[in-house]
């Protein structure tokens, strides 16, 4: 068997072990042997690397499916997001990364994102860490709306403005909605103060960046490889501390589902560039170029056609 048809076989086991209540992650069953170590380029292998962190953005969820705006409203992964997840494992799997520790949010679909990653590379023992501060951003009083409806009603140059500035937030959530987190036990243990009513991307990276400091910066200050499975909006503000990315610049980054983010860092926790790299971003994406190329801009057409209110 050639190694193309080895590799397709190894993604297609480890999909339908995934997709298939009866099998419920008999991993044992599908699991190959990791590679050793990692693949590294030559511009890395010379760069002094001192520690690794990979993002990697949930798959699709029930919402996302449905057009429907989320925030932190708590939805399960489709299936679809869950082959997702593990077509990133299997990206993972194939360059040999072992991690230390991980970190995802209080939000399911993050949460099941990793814990697929986690028990298709056999690593399964990884502590996990939950926390709010990895939560997508407070989407207020547009949860649960329907994205074309709400076009209609606002106009796309409003909706344009509450989605991708930097600093302009949604209008607030009422505190008596269902979807506001201060009605939700999980988020009992955060005073009532530091619960959002409505997020910019602005205030997702502030509320993110103390994470950062406190617990992931230390674990990569003692060289760990760390794993962050996370939202699109939250892996966006860690990314622009990261590489510093200008305001009018990081709202345009499409972060892809399901496809890991590799930055390896120097003792300092800069990035160091990688000659795999593109775009404004020093770290990489684990895959084909060409295939990552195209699943970021079919991120972007996806958020165009949902709300494009003429379709």
């Amino acid at each position: 068997m050639c190694s193309s048809d080895l590799r397709t076989t190894m993604r297609t086991s480890l999909l339908v072990a995934l997709l298939s209540p009866s099998a419920a992650f008999h991993l044992g069953q599908h699991r190959a042997p990791r590679p050793t170590s990692p693949r590294l380029s030559p511009v890395v292998a010379a760069a002094e690397k001192h520690a690794t962190v990979i993002f990697l953005r949930h798959g699709q969820s029930e919402w996302n499916a449905a057009s429907l705006f989320t925030g932190w409203a708590d939805v399960p992964l489709t299936t679809l997001g869950k082959n997702e997840a593990a077509e990133g494992a299997t990206q993972m799997w194939r360059e040999g990364y072992k991690v230390d520790v991980a970190y995802t949010s209080l939000l399911k679909r993050a949460q099941q994102t990793l814990d697929i990653v986690l028990k298709i590379t056999g690593q399964e023992d990884v502590p996990v860490h939950q926390n709010w501060r990895l939560n997508e951003r407070m989407y207020g009083g547009l949860t649960g709306l329907n994205k074309k409806e709400t076009v209609e009603k606002f106009g796309a140059d409003q909706v344009g403005q509450w989605r991708r500035s930097y600093d302009t937030p949604p209008p607030p959530i009422d505190t008596s909605s269902p979807y506001w987190p201060g009605n939700d036990n999980k988020y009992a243990h955060i005073p009532e103060e530091d619960i959002p009513l409505s997020e910019c991307l602005k205030d997702t990276v502030e509320r993110c960046l103390p994470l950062w400091e406190e617990q992931i910066a230390p674990a990569l200050s003692r060289g760990e490889t760390v794993l962050v499975a996370a939202h699109g909006n939250s892996i966006r503000g860690i990314v622009k501390y990261l590489d510093d990315i200008p305001e009018e610049d990081i709202t345009k980054l499409e972060i892809p589902t399901g496809i890991p983010l590799v930055y390896r860092l120097d003792k300092n926790l800069k990035p160091i560039k990688s000659d795999r790299a593109s775009g404004m971003l020093s770290g990489y994406f684990l895959g084909d170029p060409e295939e990552i190329k195209k699943a970021q801009e079919a991120v972007a057409n996806q958020s165009k056609a949902r709300y494009d209110a003429s379709k």
